[in-house]
């Protein structure tokens, strides 16, 4: 997944600021979706199903594709068996069980004569070696497991959902062609709120807080200015402009298209 977010330099800025003869008092910038996602598997495969058009709303978490992953539920399906198997953990139990009552037969004849020490050593060694069974079992059914729970992991990575609410702007592929690795698939914008990145001047911009207001004006006329609130400033200024980046929220309910070109102002 790849966030489209774009920032245009305060230097550019200033140069359309230069151009278009802006007064003192307000700034040009262009506005943006407060929320812009390009979506992509992290892996190659068939498209097997679309489940949204271009336009749909949707919600965080909902599927939008899905590849073919019929093979990969037939491996997962050997694979949880493999888990859940335990006739070889059982077998190492009673074979070490077993081991031990021998042991212990033999010390009991030990002590009375009837076998010689070695007799016992090797006994005892039998129930190390079958201990050191017992352990493999275990640690082979755990290793299982891991590789259970991560074919699951890689399963659902064969399915493409939404990290944001949104609106799906563009479906770059159809249901049944082949999708490679990272292309891109989806996108999902949220152009309500608005975002408007605006470069102002250093000494105007130690004055501005987050939670501050900004008067927005549409360049084209289109509608009244429209009041936002500041809700982040930039702590790295552009060098060549003297400029900070402030990003500006204004509710969108009439649903603008994103990148129209504006005037903010930032009363004082």
């Amino acid at each position: 997944m790849r966030t489209a977010v774009r920032w245009i330099p305060g230097f550019a800025l200033g140069l359309l600021c230069a151009v278009g003869g802006a007064g003192a008092q307000d700034i040009p910038a262009i506005t943006k979706p407060s929320r812009d996602v390009t979506l992509a598997f992290v892996r190659s495969g068939k498209v097997s199903k679309l489940t949204v058009t271009e336009g749909d709303r949707v919600s965080a978490g909902q599927l939008l594709a899905h590849l073919d992953d019929e093979a990969e539920k037939l491996q997962l399906e050997q694979l949880k068996a493999e888990a859940d198997d335990l006739v070889r953990v059982k077998a190492a139990e009673a074979q070490l069980e077993q081991k031990r009552v021998d042991l212990a037969k033999l010390k009991e004849a030990f002590a009375k004569g009837a076998v010689s020490k070695w007799d016992v050593e090797h006994a005892r060694l039998d129930v190390k070696m079958r201990e050191l069974s017992l352990d493999l079992a275990k640690f082979e059914r755990s290793q299982a497991r891991k590789k259970y729970e991560e074919a699951k992991i890689q399963l659902t990575r064969m399915r493409l959902e939404s990290p944001i609410d949104g609106r799906v702007n563009e479906i770059m592929i159809q249901q049944g062609e082949a999708a490679d690795e990272l292309e891109d698939v989806v996108r999902v914008v949220e152009i309500d709120p608005l975002w408007i990145e605006v470069a102002v001047p250093l000494g105007r911009a130690r004055r501005l807080r987050p939670g501050g207001s900004a008067i927005v004006k549409f360049v084209d006329g289109g509608e009244k200015a429209a009041t936002g609130k500041i809700v982040h400033k930039g702590d790295v200024a552009d060098g060549a402009s003297l400029t900070l980046r402030v990003r500006v929220e204004l509710a969108n309910k009439t649903r603008r298209p994103v990148g129209e070109h504006v005037r903010v102002e930032f009363p004082k």
